[in-house]
């Protein structure tokens, strides 16, 4: 009986882990929303790629365009938070293989950073919510 104890209050601090390490994966791509739609001509936006601002005037429109597909990111890993499993599990692991996609291909075109500002924690946060069952 103690046994069983341990067992489920092990498994409720991974499930613990995981929701927040999704939670911080959905954060960051909101934060990337308002970087890349909002703030992308101030000086955030000009930092983060090194853009002067005739640059990032050029490219704010798509900059605008990735901000979204970013807070859809977001979008899809709060429904998975919110979602009864196993629905919530199942949106989270898509949502979480989709970052770490499009991690690892804006790493391998476009700043390999994002290998670890995006991809790094959508794995790290993937591999708490397999590990949570």
């Amino acid at each position: 009986m103690i046994a069983g104890q341990l067992s489920r209050a092990r498994e409720s601090q991974v499930l613990v882990v995981a929701n927040v390490l999704v939670g911080l994966v959905a954060a960051l791509h909101g934060y990337i929303l308002v970087l890349e739609m909002f703030l992308w001509e101030r000086r955030p936006g000009h930092d983060l790629h090194g853009f002067d601002a005739e640059m990032a005037r050029a490219t704010a429109a798509l900059a605008a365009n990735q901000g979204l597909y970013n807070g859809f990111l977001a979008a899809g890993l709060l429904w998975g938070l919110l979602a009864d499993d196993p629905t919530g599990r199942q949106v989270q692991i898509f949502f979480l293989s989709c970052v770490i996609v499009a991690g690892l291909y804006g790493a391998a075109t476009a700043n390999r950073r994002i290998l670890l500002v995006q991809a790094l924690p959508g794995a790290l946060a993937l591999a708490a919510v397999v590990a949570a069952g």
